[in-house]
């Protein structure tokens, strides 16, 4: 396991592993290779060059604008929400990248959203300063999970959606 600190985006450190891993079966996709990587990150919301490396192995592929908004969402909910933007917590997040998925495990060092909070419904006044996030979470990712103290989320949009579109092709 390799820690090394990337270029340009301050505090972030990054661990990857590169061989290739087999999944359990069971484990909610079919069997295959799979590739991860860990970042490290203080609580901030500067987070539009983070979220560019999150997403950097498929530059050049359409349809990114939806996935970028997601990671986006995710990574302001888990700043503002879960670390209550203290620049002295941080955020963790594992890329997992297999066949047929590309996963984002996102966690925080907050006290967790409570399950009644977690569904993907948008709030009763639409005019209310916060809410929407979840919402806008859900509608741009094809599964949702959380942990069971709620302060990890795990968003995952399965490579097909992008994949064929452009020149940076997302087809195993």
């Amino acid at each position: 396991r390799d820690l090394v600190r990337s270029r340009g985006l301050g505090d972030v450190y990054k661990r990857q592993m590169g061989s290739l891993y087999r999944l359990p079966l069971g484990f909610g996709w079919s069997a295959g290779a799979m590739r991860w990587t860990d970042y490290i990150t203080p609580s901030t919301l500067h987070l539009g060059p983070f979220v560019e490396l999150l997403i950097e192995p498929f530059a050049g592929v359409d349809g990114l604008a939806q996935l970028q908004l997601g990671l986006h969402e995710v990574l302001v909910n888990a700043v503002r929400h879960g670390n209550g933007c203290d620049p002295a917590k941080c955020l963790r997040v594992r890329r997992i990248l297999t066949p047929r998925w590309l996963v984002w495990q996102v966690q925080d060092q907050g006290d967790g959203v409570p399950t009644q909070r977690r569904s993907g419904g948008l709030p009763d006044c639409l005019d209310a300063p916060c809410g929407r996030g979840i919402f806008l979470i859900h509608h741009c990712f094809d599964d949702v999970r959380w942990s069971q103290r709620g302060n990890r989320l795990q968003v995952a949009i399965q490579r097909s959606r992008l994949s064929g579109r452009g020149p940076g092709s997302l087809d195993p």
